[in-house]
């Protein structure tokens, strides 16, 4: 390492002849100097033998942590042999086996990256090696993802940076690229099409199509480093840190103990996993898209619960949309809508709220959040249609003034003339 550090400090300095072989000018903003008397970069420009994946906006490389940072030898020396010779460090490709914890030699070190970011965890290795993939590496796997997998080697960027392979956008496309290989994957009986699921969820929309970075991609349900399919004990916890009140509201419900003795996952038994879809209310209920159906039939109490919590739900829903409807011809008229709109909006806080009631499979608390929210909307309906009744009463006054003030001008108009007659 130290034979690392010593070397590094050299790639300080690029030239316009590394920006010529990458691309020209397209890299010269990011591009740092060629470092000075670093014979392993001036060699491999002359063999045109760069690694293919190298980008001259490497973290590393901007951070003067040059060849011989990872690979070891002796940069100082324009012969091959003595460049490699023993005593240098050299290591060349490192294998699959060893690559953790040759990133760790660094990023395992407190004292070193505090220099470079204080904040960044140094336990990567450690959780690697409790994941999926870090277990089968260690079994001799050598198809399993290590850390190239995912940062790559040479053009590695922070995961704040849209150009780096775990940008949040970029993270299931990168997962993807094992995960969505039917053959890569066959050895382990996994499926392949997490991603095209995803892409077409509720989750996978917001992130691929609306940008959403705070939309959940592949490692926030996964881990990262320490990557595990979620059991069914943790899944409700998983969903559970975006999904607060609904993952507690069920955790406290009747049907999480039932679920966990039969071990169902509990979320994606109506949710779900890859392929989250928009919820809507007649997943609650027992006509068409209902999801109770796929446990309960007709005649059980909790079919006859289903059945009540849509209806309260269908209620709230009905009343709202026609208090809506008459809010907007009153702002239509141009009335004053001001106290109805407050009004609609408390309805609608308690739409939401006892759409997450649903988790209680609760119909007594579903209903009593849906009467505040009807009565709510039922006084918005009333204020709408006094509003509307008041504007037209202001029209037939307007009408009748008008039509007085035109008569007043006919007469006037006569008087006129009869007065220019005489």
């Amino acid at each position: 390492m130290m034979t690392a550090l010593r070397y590094g400090y050299r790639a300080l300095c690029w030239g316009a002849a590394w920006c010529l072989c990458l691309g020209g000018g397209a890299f010269a903003q990011d591009a740092p100097p060629m470092p000075e008397g670093d014979q392993c970069v001036a060699c491999h420009l002359d063999l045109e033998e760069l690694p293919e994946d190298f980008q001259t906006y490497d973290v590393h490389l901007k951070q003067g942590l040059s060849c011989v940072g990872c690979h070891g030898g002796d940069a100082t020396t324009d012969d091959m042999d003595e460049a490699k010779a023993p005593g240098t460090g050299f290591v060349g490709v490192p294998a699959r086996t060893d690559t953790p914890r040759l990133c760790g030699a660094c990023h395992s070190n407190p004292s070193f990256m505090h220099d470079f970011q204080p904040r960044i965890h140094t336990d990567q290795v450690e959780q690697y090696f409790i994941s999926v993939h870090g277990q089968k590496l260690k079994e001799g796997d050598l198809k399993v993802a290590e850390c190239t997998s995912c940062h790559t080697a040479h053009a590695i960027l922070p995961a704040a940076d849209a150009r780096s392979t775990v940008y949040p956008l970029n993270v299931p496309a990168t997962c993807k690229t094992c995960h969505g290989d039917a053959a890569y994957m066959a050895d382990y009986g996994i499926r392949t099409s997490q991603f095209d699921a995803f892409a077409e969820s509720v989750h996978g929309k917001a992130l691929l199509e609306e940008h959403d970075v705070g939309a959940p991609a592949c490692n926030d349900c996964h881990g990262n480093h320490g990557a595990l399919p979620p059991g069914v004990a943790s899944l409700n916890q998983v969903c559970g840190t975006c999904h607060v009140n609904n993952a507690q509201y069920f955790a406290e419900s009747a049907m999480a103990e039932p679920f966990e003795d039969i071990e169902l996952h509990a979320c994606i038994e109506c949710h779900g996993a890859h392929d989250v879809r928009k919820t809507f209310d007649a997943m609650t209920g027992v006509g068409e898209g209902s999801v109770c159906l796929d446990c309960h039939d007709e005649g059980e109490d909790a079919y006859e619960a289903a059945q009540e919590i849509y209806a309260h739900l269908a209620g709230l829903v009905a009343a709202y949309d026609s208090a809506a409807a008459q809010q907007r011809e009153v702002v239509r008229v141009g009335m004053d809508d001001m106290d109805i709109a407050y009004l609609l909006k408390d309805a609608h806080q308690s739409l939401i709220q006892a759409r997450t009631l649903v988790h209680t499979f609760d119909p007594e608390k579903v209903g009593a959040r849906t009467d505040e929210g009807v009565a709510k909307a039922r006084e918005a309906l009333a204020l709408s249609l006094a509003q509307i009744k008041e504007f037209g009463t202001r029209r037939i006054g307007f009408g009748l003034a008008t039509l007085f003030i035109t008569l007043l001008a006919i007469g006037l108009y006569l008087k006129i003339r009869e007065i220019d007659k005489r």
